[in-house]
């Protein structure tokens, strides 16, 4: 009997379960997006119960697509969007809030009293990362401070933390009957609270911040068998569990220091393996672990993350109604030659790698009685590909490794204008592989690679295999221009917020 992988990737607007071959082919997949819930300008949040019952229904719908059972799934991997917060009782099983979702801004009071006392970078030699709203500790901070439930059942200890793959782990492994209460250490260095050198919660840090170590998940490695599936997939090992931007660079099998990829999604994630040594950035990037295998050293990252990029093109479309799905943005960018002189800075989250300006707001510069709506979508598209460059500027000016070429993954690599405009801009080819969804392979691979149906990394980098190639052929001068002009519109974006 044949076996097979699942991959469950709980995204930021969706749920998927991707079930993949020996050769990292996709055999069947379902996916169903959730709500996103906007109590207030700058609050993001999703509903925890609702997640939960998408995971077991796309489960289900994925292995009956293919007509399989439980019995052919050799191991299920996890993977997740990181940084969104969920606090919940382990005696109910219930959440005790939405969860916070890692745009959200509202702890930023919180941030900036840690950093009047110390500097945005006051943990950053422990974590890899400067204080930010982007990040969990503050948000289950503010969840203490704000949530009478939550701070009645952490001081009555029935309350469990963890980013959306934790409340998986959790509930997949029994919940209220025996779940176990993990998390890997991908997931744990974007909390703010975990030492990347000892990958352990860091006691001086949770005391300063006021979170007890008690609701906090175990930290374990990112490939190994966590513990059996006791719903749809009865019996198998949960065997992998990565974070979604270090899964899409294990998929994408970046496993050699100065390797690197991009995914292009909700927002935009760099990443970039330096080996088995953190390296910290004078540049604004994050220092994160990429993965651990086993009882491995784990692998660490420079990342560059950029907040708004595919949900730029969702409030073109949902909120302006300029398009009525996402893919007409090519469409509607290609009816004219440029953008007509406009840029569209989109720090509706305020602004991340490199700049970490929660100050700062959306703006769009430029404009003039000439500009139509084509000109908007090609200044979205650009965006997107402007913000990269300011990552990838970063990220060869801190590891002085100078790249031949992009990986690049996720929904909006199927944009030809945007992944040209990208090698333009950057002046690098930018290769996209056959399967563009490697957050879900990633999660694969773990899991895989943890029970023997992988021997190893070797075999996986095998696998790939190169679907669409973009080179560069803008001239230097042009580059050199457009992006100035985009410096220049960045720097208006700042100081919206007092």
């Amino acid at each position: 009997m044949s076996k097979f992988i699942a991959a469950i990737d709980q995204g930021t607007t969706s749920t998927r379960c991707m079930i993949f071959d020996h050769s990292g082919a996709v055999i069947s997949l379902d996916q169903k997006e959730h709500h996103q819930i906007f109590p207030q300008p700058g609050w993001v949040e999703h509903d925890p119960t609702e997640i939960w019952h998408n995971t077991q229904t796309v489960v289900r719908n994925a292995l009956s697509k293919a007509s399989l059972s439980s019995k052919h799934i050799a191991a299920v991997g996890i993977t997740n969007q990181r940084e969104t917060t969920v606090i919940w009782d382990k005696i109910t099983g219930k959440p005790l809030a939405n969860a916070i979702v890692w745009q959200d801004t509202r702890t930023d009071e919180i941030c900036n009293q840690l950093a009047a006392e110390g500097g945005q970078d006051r943990f950053r030699i422990k974590t890899g990362l400067p204080l930010a709203t982007y990040f969990s500790g503050p948000k289950i901070k503010w969840m203490i401070d704000h949530y009478e439930s939550v701070n009645k059942a952490v001081m009555n200890k029935t309350a469990l933390f963890g980013n959306m793959d934790a409340w998986l782990i959790w509930n997949l492994t029994g919940g209220v009957n025996g779940g176990l209460h993990y998390t890997d250490v991908t997931n744990a260095s974007r909390t703010l609270l975990m030492n990347i050198n000892t990958l352990d919660w860091d006691q001086e840090i949770l005391k300063t911040i006021g979170i007890p170590e008690h609701i906090l998940p175990k930290i374990m490695p990112s490939s190994g068998i966590l513990g059996y599936s006791k719903t749809e997939l009865n019996g198998i090992p949960i065997a992998g569990d990565l974070g979604d931007q270090q899964a899409a660079l294990f998929g994408q099998t970046c496993f050699s220091p100065g390797e690197a990829k991009n995914t292009y999604g909700t927002g935009c994630f760099m990443l970039l393996n330096t080996g088995f040594s953190p390296t910290h950035s004078k540049n604004g990037l994050l220092t994160t672990v990429g993965y651990q295998i086993g009882t491995e050293p784990a692998v660490y990252c420079l990342e560059g993350s950029i907040a708004i990029t595919g949900a730029l093109v969702q409030w073109v479309r949902d909120n302006l109604k300029l398009i009525e799905k996402s893919s007409d943005i090519e469409v509607l960018a290609r009816s004219v030659p440029d953008s007509g002189g406009i840029y569209i800075v989109p720090a509706f989250s305020g602004l991340f790698a490199p700049y970490w300006r929660s100050d700062a707001r959306g703006v769009i510069v430029g404009l003039t009685r000439f500009i139509n709506r084509g000109h908007l979508a090609r200044a979205v598209l650009e965006a997107t590909a402007y913000q990269s460059k300011e990552v990838l500027d970063a990220m060869e000016n801190d590891s002085r490794v100078r790249l031949k070429a992009l990986k690049v993954d996720g929904g909006m690599t199927v944009n030809e204008l945007l992944m040209q405009f990208q090698a333009d801009i950057l002046s690098v080819p930018v290769i996209c592989p056959k399967v563009s969804e490697t957050t879900s392979l990633g999660a694969a691979y773990a899991a895989g690679l943890a029970v023997g149906y992988w021997n190893d990394l070797d075999e996986l980098r095998e696998n790939w295999q190169l679907a669409k190639r973009w080179d560069p052929h803008m001239d230097e001068s042009t580059r050199s221009t457009l992006f100035l002009g985009w410096k220049k519109a960045v720097s208006r974006s700042f100081n919206w917020i007092d």
